[in-house]
């Protein structure tokens, strides 16, 4: 398995889980230090690794009126911010290579956005970058398949890759998760995580808005877990009912230390199964 640091972050840890953790979107400074601040009271206290996320602009919303940023470079500082003031890697999406260069001054890692997945000029960008990069599995592709996607950033001389499943999507507004995904990415030999709320999307089901089963969320992060998983990738929000963007997915703040701990503890119980 390709083992890389991003900051003070190793990818993968044995037996550890990585967390990569934060809004959907930017929607402002407060709401972002916020969170970022909780993230790094419930690193201190389970030992947690994060790594902070937040899209700087929303290029793919299901309707063309949705709110998709409050400006590229004020969103970016905020990220960058974050970095600095509590020590934590910072991620960021990016949707064409024009936007690479610009988004790679102020962040550690770039994330392919699933629908974006198999797009050569894009992938070569950010693994030209020199920036880790976390390749979303697009809901088109069998699992298989991530290792082209993968073997275009490594083509850069870039292996500081990771691969995240998300859901695989068969029409009429749903997307479900194959778990025989987990080990068939990880036979590419780079680190495999579970996004564990965009998978439960229901892609556009609201007019135009996508709604979300959130009550699935732990059941299938467990599972994720005990498929073997790298680490997890969450969207959380102060108050997910008032979010810009993927307001039925988002885990709520304060519910969020509840959520790592337990999958923290089945991590080691798992570990301990493996050891016997």
């Amino acid at each position: 398995m390709q083992k890389f640091s991003i900051g003070p972050v190793t990818v993968p840890e044995k037996g550890e889980l990585l967390f990569i953790a934060g809004p959907c979107l930017i929607e402002n400074r407060a709401m972002a230090v916020e969170i970022a601040g909780e993230l790094r009271r419930i690193s201190r206290q389970e030992g947690a690794k994060f790594i902070f996320k937040g899209s700087y602009r929303k290029a793919n919303r299901s309707s063309g009126g949705s709110f998709t940023g409050i400006g590229d470079r004020e969103a970016l500082e905020i990220l960058a911010d974050i970095r600095e003031s509590y020590g934590m890697p910072v991620l960021t999406d990016v949707h064409e290579s024009a936007e690479v260069a610009l988004a790679a001054r102020y962040v550690d890692v770039l994330q392919i956005p699933a629908f974006l997945s198999r797009q050569t000029e894009l992938l070569v960008a950010a693994g030209e970058s020199g920036k880790a990069v976390n390749i979303k599995k697009g809901q088109f592709m069998a699992p298989e398949d991530m290792a082209f996607a993968a073997a275009k950033v490594a083509g850069t001389g870039n292996s500081r890759i990771m691969l995240t499943e998300r859901g695989s999507s068969f029409g009429y507004h749903n997307l479900v998760v194959d778990f025989r995904a987990f080990p068939k990415m990880a036979s590419t030999g780079y680190p495999v995580l579970y996004d564990a709320t965009h998978s439960l999307q229901l892609p556009a089901s609201g007019n135009g808005v996508s709604g979300g089963e959130r009550e699935f969320m732990m059941p299938l992060a467990r599972a994720a877990v005990a498929a073997g998983v790298d680490g997890l990738f969450f969207e959380v929000h102060p108050s997910p009912e008032h979010a810009h963007s993927d307001a039925a997915t988002q885990v709520r703040l304060d519910q969020f230390a509840s959520v790592v701990k337990e999958l923290m503890q089945l991590c080691r119980c798992m570990q301990s199964i493996h050891s016997l």
